[in-house]
């Protein structure tokens, strides 16, 4: 009974957030409880950007958009009707949050609760409003989750297992400090294409969402190109102008101007349409407005490549020219049960 009042908790925020859209907001009367919160959370959208310069109206609006979709109650059925809860002593689980991207840790947020257990958040620095306003909402509709929602300000302590998000430098500390307890520490990854000089326009349109969405600061935006050796970048850029906007904010445009000029005081050879470089190189992790590319003969060693290098990446974009690689244009649409890291994070909250 308590996992299905989440569930319809987890509905209720769906209905919630379908309300709210880039293109205008429309209120729905039957939204439960949505004469206390619409307005506010009106207000703390257009307030995002004065939080986290990162989080315009439009980045945010995008994060709210692809939770609204993926809190449906067929959705949820699918995701949950793998596990079965019902043996599970409720828990403390510490989360510690990244903030690059908004709403980032509600997956992990709400898997806590889901599976029966507690949580008790610390927030990154960098995303702070967001997720409580979710939570303050989840608690109107559902009261009693008010005792199994915390979040602390300082260290966590008095917790039972812990899931942390961080950088390769942070994850050992936190595998150091955590090294008592049942835990999930995720590190950096970053994700990458592979193409075949066969994609269409649409094709690499949908290829310059999975590069710009959230400025490219998400894991699960591509960051480095897998080409044929000879490959012609003139569709490429063809199919990204229309992204090129973004140069308008200020903060990728600085990091643009910085990491161009790094680059060619190094004597780097560049690609360039004023708003994004492509610079070859063997690396995963390229810098904001920067993707790295590399040249193969052939495929088999790209997957091979891919195989060994697993650790270090979150997703792989194709045309099927991959095993399980994403459609372009789907990398931050994931489902409820595509995980990061692939770690199964509901079979690790049931087992704790």
């Amino acid at each position: 009974m308590a996992q299905k009042l989440k569930k319809n908790t987890a509905i209720a925020l769906g209905n919630f957030l379908s309300q709210f859209k880039a293109e205008g907001n429309t209120k729905n009367p039957d939204v439960l409880n949505n004469n206390l919160f619409y307005d506010d959370f009106t207000d703390l959208i257009a307030l995002s950007q004065s939080h986290n310069g990162w989080f315009t109206p439009e980045q945010v609006y995008f994060a709210i958009r692809s939770w609204a979709e993926a809190l449906t109650e067929a959705n949820l059925n699918e995701w949950l009707s793998r596990y079965d809860f019902s043996n599970v002593q409720p828990k403390t689980v510490g989360l510690i949050l990244a903030g690059n991207i908004p709403l980032v840790g509600f997956h992990d947020f709400l898997s806590v609760l889901i599976s029966g257990h507690k949580v008790m958040v610390k927030l990154s620095s960098n995303d702070q409003k967001l997720l409580p306003f979710l939570a303050k909402y989840m608690i109107s509709v559902q009261p009693e989750l008010e005792e199994s929602i915390t979040f602390v300000e300082g260290k966590l302590e008095n917790f039972d297992a812990v899931i942390a998000t961080g950088s390769n430098n942070t994850a050992r500390y936190f595998e150091y400090y955590f090294k008592d307890k049942p835990s999930i520490i995720r590190k950096n990854r970053n994700s990458v294409a592979v193409l075949d000089g066969n994609e269409t326009k649409e094709d690499l349109i949908g290829l310059g969402e999975d590069i710009f969405r959230y400025f490219g600061l998400g894991c699960r935006n591509v960051s480095k190109l897998f080409v044929p050796k000879g490959y012609d970048f003139k569709l490429f850029f063809e199919a990204i102008y229309q992204y090129g906007d973004i140069i308008q904010y200020e903060k990728y445009a600085n990091n643009y101007d910085y990491n161009k000029a790094v680059f060619l005081m190094s004597l780097f050879p560049l690609l360039d349409n004023e708003f994004l470089t492509l610079k070859e190189d063997t690396s995963y992790a390229s810098p904001i407005s920067s993707v790295f590319y590399e040249f193969y003969d052939d495929l088999e060693n790209v997957k091979e490549r891919l195989k060994n290098d697993e650790e270090m990446i979150q997703c792989v974009v194709s045309n099927n020219l991959i095993e399980n690689s994403i459609p372009f244009g789907q990398t931050q649409q994931p489902k409820l049960w595509d995980y990061a890291d692939n770690v199964d994070t509901l079979t690790f909250l049931n087992k704790i």
